[in-house]
């Protein structure tokens, strides 16, 4: 076994502490309030009536959406609403940055006026007729980004993403990424990326977390057709959000890029995160079986969604947790996540279902404001400055791809990583101790 660590200790936590038995909480109603989204429709972020109006165009339909018609009469009852977020709400699952573009575009009219203005506002009985507009490639070129290579082979890497690096090319993000780094690295060419690679992370509703960049033929960049140097393409197996940090492991070539992701899909990959909570879940271990999807009053966020997946608008997701230690005082705990299922931003989706949002975590409820609530009041006066220093300049979710295990695809030798979190975790763990703390195994 092939073992690589990282030089940043945790104060010699023990990450395999025997713990209590975990518990499921599988579809448990929470004290606080959850909407049961699963009687919702994605298109009633319009407040439009449920008995009449039609239902929303499936994106099960189409692939990327290109060339989906949709010509619809608001509902007469609907308040006034601007057309980008009526026309997002009546085609499930796309985006209102596709949607906008379309309406820039001029394949958007009203009452059979064009509009190209995204904030018109529509009224109920106005006649809407769009075409959605075709996606347009995006092209990576190769950028000299340092790189932390925590290991490297003819076949692989692994990579210890810093925070705020955005993994690969999106809409509004075609630089400064992994993969523009890593094609420097590597010594590749310019990357052009089709409809179905550039979809933003915000974006992404894949059913794991593992993504694609697959081998095209009949990209060449100018090489001769039978180069296989041209068909290279960097293997991004899987990702991580902007926010977090951690490892990520990169395919070189094809073989290496297929057995991976069959690993990834039949989840004997094996990822260990940690994060910082707001606040202290109230077992000190346990699995949160609970459907992710979309949230419907807000594309750029996910939301627990108990019940059923059939209706397709959530999938399974199942996240095993334990507490390692609790933090000052009750304020907050170092947790390990170890996901059975890799849904877009899953655990800060069960985090917060749990009622302890992750530190740091703006979209999902874990706010500085919430930070320095719970943890002002139980830091003594000597520490309030600092402490609050160090909560007002967290700019990410407190959470860490700490460790990763995997089949190397050629030697099937079994490779293990651990990379210890980056110095604005580190930091904030060490104030959190200085405060109180207390192992979770001296409370069992």
């Amino acid at each position: 076994m092939r073992v690589r660590m990282g030089s940043l200790s945790l104060n010699t936590i023990t990450w395999r502490t025997s713990l209590p038995s975990a518990k499921t909480l599988k579809n448990t109603p929470k004290p606080f309030s959850i909407i049961n989204l699963s009687r919702l429709i994605l298109s009633k972020a319009s407040s439009t009536s449920a008995a009449n109006d039609p239902e929303p165009i499936s994106h099960r339909r189409t692939s990327n959406y290109s060339g989906v018609k949709l010509q619809e009469t608001v509902d007469v009852k609907s308040e006034k609403l601007r057309l980008d977020s009526w026309v997002s709400s009546r085609i499930s699952g796309i985006s209102r940055a596709r949607v906008q573009s379309s309406i820039r575009s001029g394949l958007v009219s009203v009452n059979g006026r064009i509009i190209n203005k995204v904030s018109h506002m529509v009224r109920g009985g106005d006649k809407v007729n769009c075409t959605i507009t075709e996606l347009q490639p995006l092209r990576a070129e190769p950028e000299d980004i340092p790189l932390d290579i925590v290991y490297e082979d003819d076949h692989l890497l692994v990579v210890n993403k810093p925070a705020h690096m955005v993994v690969h090319p999106a809409p509004g993000s075609t630089s400064g990424t992994l993969v523009n780094g890593i094609l420097h690295h590597c010594s590749l060419p310019m990357l052009s990326l089709s409809s179905e690679e550039v979809l933003s992370e915000a974006e992404d509703a894949s059913d794991d977390e593992f993504t694609a960049f697959t081998r095209d033929p009949d990209y060449n960049s100018g090489t001769s057709p039978g180069s296989s140097e041209a068909s290279v393409r960097p293997g991004i197996v899987h990702r991580l959000d902007k926010g977090t940090s951690g490892l990520l492991v990169v395919a070189k070539d094809e073989h290496s890029h297929a057995h991976l992701a069959e690993q990834f899909k039949k989840r004997t990959i094996k990822r260990v995160y940690v994060s910082l909570t707001s606040g202290v879940p109230s077992l000190v271990s346990g699995c949160v079986d609970i459907p992710v999807g979309r949230d419907p009053n807000n594309r750029i966020r996910m939301a627990a969604i108990p019940g059923s997946t059939k209706s397709g608008k959530a999938r399974n997701a199942a996240s095993r947790y334990r507490v390692i230690e609790v933090l000052a005082d009750n304020g907050s705990a170092l947790v390990e996540w170890r996901l059975e299922t890799g849904r877009t931003h899953q655990i800060r989706v069960h985090a917060k279902y749990l009622g302890v949002p992750l530190l740091g975590d703006e979209l999902y409820g874990g706010t500085k404001g919430m930070a320095l609530s719970l943890l002002q009041p139980r830091t003594p006066p000597s520490f309030q400055e600092n402490l609050q220093r160090l909560i007002y300049r967290l700019e990410r979710p407190s959470l860490h791809a700490l460790s990763l295990g995997f089949v190397h695809p050629h030697t099937l030798e079994n490779m293990h990583f651990t990379q210890m979190p980056p110095a604005d975790f580190a930091e904030i763990l060490s104030q959190l101790r200085d405060i109180r703390t207390e192992k979770v195994n001296q409370r069992a």
